[in-house]
């Protein structure tokens, strides 16, 4: 079996490829970059893959059985196209199988929304493509958090609109697990899974950010056109806005759902108490 891995140069694509590579030899698994120099470290071959570029997209994958399709990041109109491209291109190469990286979130009347519902659109188009295919709806990443500490340090705490809502993250490792296991086993196709650990409110991400930093961090709720006019005046507004449609969404539980991670990956998420001890370490 041979597999390709778009947007490989990327975070998840990276962690996708990294998993891949402990099921499979090397000579079987391609990473696809819009800029393949930027993927050279993984030690695998890497083709070209700009998701706007159709017939680069059918030529580089030539004798691939099965494609990973790492959700684009243009706006949320271009992304249904760019994404079709990729799925028409490996319709036409002869691939069996896609396998989509999806998302969680409110698909209406938050300011995320339009990206959720770009991404229901590719899900549609892949569930129709006539290949074989499988769905992941990834939680919302905790690295980001982590990454934030010293800010959360400096500000005393964090401070976003999710109130008392749960939110289901996950790690890119362990979603590039999931996604080397969907890829690799048909046990898993015509499925849609939820990907992330047990879901927690931001009170519980303070405490485990302290048990790992030795900080005394707390959290403040405030409301969503605050947290709004916050990240817009520190982000611009298209990103800001986004920002704060993530943290409505959890505010309004749809980052509270149940995960199908097991199903998945064939076995548990890591626990959110494992992960920080390991940041502790």
């Amino acid at each position: 079996m041979k597999v390709a891995i778009t947007a490989a140069s990327g975070q998840l694509g990276t962690e996708i490829v990294k998993a891949m590579l402990a099921l499979l030899p090397s000579n079987d698994v391609v990473g696809l970059a819009r800029t393949p120099d930027k993927a050279a470290h993984l030690g695998t071959e890497v083709r070209p893959g700009d998701y706007n570029n159709r017939d680069a997209l059918e030529a580089s994958l030539q004798g691939i059985d099965a494609v990973l399709l790492v959700s684009g990041m243009d706006a949320p109109d271009r992304r249904i196209e760019q994404h079709r491209n990729v799925i028409e291109a490996a319709r036409s190469a002869g691939v069996r199988k896609l396998v989509y990286t999806s998302v969680q979130g409110a698909e209406d009347d938050t300011a995320f929304s339009p990206i959720i519902q770009s991404n229901r659109q590719t899900e549609a188009d892949v569930r129709g493509s006539g290949l074989d295919w499988a769905i992941g709806r990834n939680g919302i990443y905790i690295e980001p958090d982590v990454e934030y500490i010293d800010t959360y340090k400096e500000i005393g705490g964090i401070t976003n609109c999710a109130g008392d809502g749960r939110c289901g993250y996950t790690t890119r490792p362990e979603l590039g697990y999931a996604y080397a296991r969907m890829l690799t086993e048909d046990k898993h196709n015509g499925h849609t899974y939820n990907l992330h650990g047990v879901a927690i409110t931001q009170y519980e991400l303070a405490e485990y950010l302290n048990g790992a930093f030795g900080t005394d961090l707390s959290y403040t709720p405030v409301t969503v056109e605050e947290y709004r006019k916050d990240r817009v005046a520190a982000l611009g507004d298209f990103l800001g806005t986004v920002i704060a449609g993530i943290y409505q969404g959890i505010r309004e539980g749809e980052a509270d759902n149940t995960s199908h991670y097991r199903e998945a990956a064939g076995r548990d998420h890591v626990s959110w108490s494992d992960y920080f001890a390991s940041l502790a370490g």
